[in-house]
């Protein structure tokens, strides 16, 4: 940037040709002080000024009328710069005419996409399925508009540590801010609240729909993206729970994800809640004590599969040093509370040693079992592991879920909100149990810590077991596709009182992509039946054919390109992934016939069919005009 220090060594006055020229020139002496630059320099940041003009429009016009209508400038040498109407009048025309040449570049701008045809197909066709699951169990579905106030948004991202942060907000003409949703909670929150004289309670919705986040893009991760959400506002029960889990499952199978390639792991907030009381960094009589620390160690748990044990430990306490040098503050516990949460970071190795010798159910007391109630349905199924032929042995996938609840009543002795969440995953599991849901579809895991920071009661999450290939060629697990959970205070914030909510969102591309990666979705779709064009005199008679086609419920199009390259037309026909192509030239016409091109057939038969075979199944038939319909439909059975 070039610089120019006019004026004495008492009042010197930087000015810059670039952004600099926003800032005004409120001082007399500064306006005097301009007025020694030579001409040639005035004349340059006149210039300058008004070729930035466009992209600073508000902020330079007070300063670049200043300069040319309020101060006349006295130079040093030559005569003073005159700029009159008429010069500004040739400016405009001649930057108007640069911006009429200039054509505009054609890209989607950065982190978002266009989806094709097989892209949208396919998508649609899973949201129905889905959608068809929601309706079973009594969900309405429910549009909200794109667009909500900011008032109404709040907090923006939960998962973002700064507020207001994460959309994509402007301003209206009444002075009103407005923004795109990210994501299709909060609309859910302001729709209770606005018609809650209306809806019935409890209320079960879906929504399915584009959501927008104004985060910075990258590989696999782009500004707007699709949910589809299921939630129960204004049900306490934990059965509400359970039912989102038990159709989050169903959804999962019906679009394509057979069982035991998903499993959908339970945890509770209450838990989490009731180690940190026990661990003392919560006090129930002062919910906003130790506030700070609280959310420095969900953040920390919420790493532990990136940072390790190590890592989430020195989080825990004083803080951590990454590899760049860069220090982050830790909680500040001392070594005996960080013990505690750790004990719960690790409760899934606990419960793994627990598998390893659970006959130490076998020795529960009866006075055990009146202290924790929850831990009754695993002392009766570990004496039933005992005696049960193998083949009637309860799924060790049960006995995890009966393990767990067992470590986690451990970790939260001595508070009755971490008591209070074990017997609520007790209670899930129950109820899940009542309908058929065993632990091979839906389990109880300690391990499941994203959106603790956020919910309230349980959390769920689906993740799909099977494996998969990543771009390094390297085996990997595919991960989460959905998750969810209780959130009782979202819609508080319109009403001041506390309405219970628990709700499920799955991620439609994440779980797309897993379909394809099963084989159950990315098949090439087939394209229309193509009817071609060989006389231009004749077309009426070939919208004819495209007709009755369609009205027998077949996917039918007319060439409507130039026609007189025949070729090109069935060069188009192959572009379309088109089954058949209709033919019929003036010498069929004459004889009351069309020709039908299996353009399937014909590309396999060209791949390596021998020439009998080629004789015994042709790609090229001639049948009767009359027969179009049937004949069609024959060759594309």
């Amino acid at each position: 940037m070039r610089r120019a220090l006019v004026g004495d060594q008492r009042h010197p006055v930087r000015l810059a040709l670039g952004l600099a020229l926003e800032q005004h020139l409120d001082a007399a002496a500064e306006l005097r002080d301009l007025a020694r630059l030579p001409r040639h320099h005035l004349r340059k940041i006149l210039d300058a000024a008004h070729q930035m003009r466009d992209l600073h429009l508000g902020r330079l016009d007070p300063l670049v009328h200043r300069l040319l209508l309020v101060f006349r400038p006295v130079l040093v040498r030559g005569p003073p710069i005159r700029y009159t109407a008429r010069d500004e009048q040739r400016r405009v025309r001649s930057m108007a005419k640069d911006k009429a040449s200039r054509r505009p570049r054609a890209e989607t701008p950065k982190g978002f996409r266009d989806y094709f045809g097989a892209d949208v197909t396919e998508r649609k066709a899973m949201l129905d399925a889905v959608a068809e699951v929601y309706h079973r169990y009594g969900f309405d579905p429910l549009e909200t508009s794109a667009v909500e106030t900011v008032e109404a948004l709040g907090k923006f991202l939960p998962d973002v540590d700064r507020p207001n942060e994460g959309v994509f907000g402007w301003q209206d003409e009444d002075g009103d801010w407005l923004a795109l949703r990210y994501d299709l909670t909060a609309p859910l929150a302001r729709v209770a609240a606005q018609f809650r004289n209306d809806l019935p309670s409890p209320y079960r919705r879906y929504a399915m729909g584009p959501v927008w986040r104004n985060e910075k893009p990258g590989p696999g991760r782009f500004r707007q993206f699709y949910q589809c959400d299921a939630d129960t506002v204004g049900s306490a029960s934990v059965a509400a729970d359970a039912e989102i889990c038990a159709m989050l499952s169903d959804a999962l199978e019906v679009v394509g994800i057979p069982r035991g390639d998903y499993i959908v792991r339970v945890n509770n907030r209450k838990v989490l809640n009731g180690v940190m009381e026990v661990a003392g960094v919560l006090d129930p009589s002062d919910p906003a004590k130790f506030e700070a620390e609280r959310g420095i160690v969900l953040r920390a748990i919420d790493k532990i599969d990136r940072l390790g044990e190590t890592g989430v430990r020195a989080l825990l306490g004083s803080g951590r040093k990454d590899e760049s040098g860069d220090f982050t503050k830790g909680a500040g516990l001392s070594d005996d509370q960080a013990a505690i949460i750790m004990s719960f970071v690790n409760a899934p190795r606990a419960i793994n040693e627990r598998m390893n010798d659970f006959s130490e159910f076998l020795s529960v007391d009866s006075e055990t079992l009146e202290a924790h109630p929850e831990a009754r349905t695993a002392v009766s199924i570990a004496r039933a592991w005992t005696s049960q032929s193998p083949s009637e042995q309860p799924s060790k996938n049960r006995l995890t879920s009966l393990a767990a609840i067992g470590i986690l009543g451990d970790l939260v002795k001595g508070s009755s909100q971490g008591q209070d969440g074990v017997s609520e995953l007790a209670q899930i599991a129950d109820y899940l149990e009542a309908q058929g849901y065993g632990p091979d579809r839906i389990v109880v895991d300690p391990s499941v810590v994203r959106g603790l920071g956020y919910y309230t009661g349980p959390v769920f999450e689906a993740e799909l077991t099977f494996e998969i290939f990543d771009e390094k060629g390297r085996k990997r697990q595919f991960g989460s596709v959905a998750g969810g959970g209780r959130y009782d205070d979202l819609v508080k914030r319109f009403t001041g009182q506390s309405v219970p909510a628990t709700g499920v969102s799955i991620g439609v591309d994440r779980l797309l992509a897993a379909l394809r990666a099963k084989g159950r979705a990315g098949a090439e779709a087939q394209g229309p039946v193509v009817v071609t064009v060989m006389d231009r005199d004749r077309m009426g008679d070939y919208m004819a054919m495209v007709g009755e086609l369609r009205r027998a419920g077949l996917r039918a199009e007319l060439y409507l390109g130039n026609p007189k390259n025949f070729g090109n037309q069935l060069k188009y026909a192959d572009a379309r992934k088109s089954p058949v192509a209709v033919i019929q030239g003036s010498d069929e016409a004459t004889r009351g016939v069309v020709v039908l091109k299996d353009l399937v057939l014909g590309a396999q038969i060209a791949a390596g069919a021998s020439l009998e075979e080629w004789k015994s199944r042709p790609a090229q038939v001639e049948v009767p005009r009359a027969d179009l319909v049937r004949a069609v439909q024959d060759m594309l059975s």
